[in-house]
């Protein structure tokens, strides 16, 4: 009788284990791949519009990582020029249609302006965390 229950909590242990691992290894699978330091290595793209005296966005607040690499995707109507009120300072021209800009990484945590010096408005606000 001992020898059937024997192998009977010896098979109820290794299913144990063997689901155990199986979790263990299904959390650690998707932590790695949402981790932030592997977000903080991947550019940060916004998409810029430009029509008119118009911009999208207008003002608004994206997160990003201290040294995160970001990159802005205008599409404009008209050729213009952007500042980046970063330290040092960065400033860009853009063409008419479609143009990518590649600003450098934010090295401080901190908000950094965007703004269109051709509208005088502000794009984007970075927020270096």
């Amino acid at each position: 009788m001992r020898r059937p229950a024997a192998a009977i909590a010896s098979a109820l242990l290794a299913t144990a284990l063997l689901a155990g691992c199986g979790d263990s290894t299904s959390s650690t699978a998707s932590d790695a791949g949402g981790t932030a330091g592997s977000d903080s290595q991947r550019p940060e793209v916004i998409d810029v519009t430009i029509t008119g005296d118009s911009v999208t966005p207008n003002g608004e607040r994206v997160e990003v990582g201290v040294g995160q690499p970001i990159q802005l995707a205008v599409t404009a109507d008209a050729p213009g020029e952007i500042h980046v009120h970063s330290s040092p300072p960065q400033e860009f021209e853009y063409d008419k249609g479609s143009t990518t800009l590649d600003l450098e990484p934010i090295a401080a945590p901190g908000v950094v302006e965007v703004e269109s010096h051709t509208l005088e408005k502000v794009i984007v606000s970075l927020q270096a965390q």
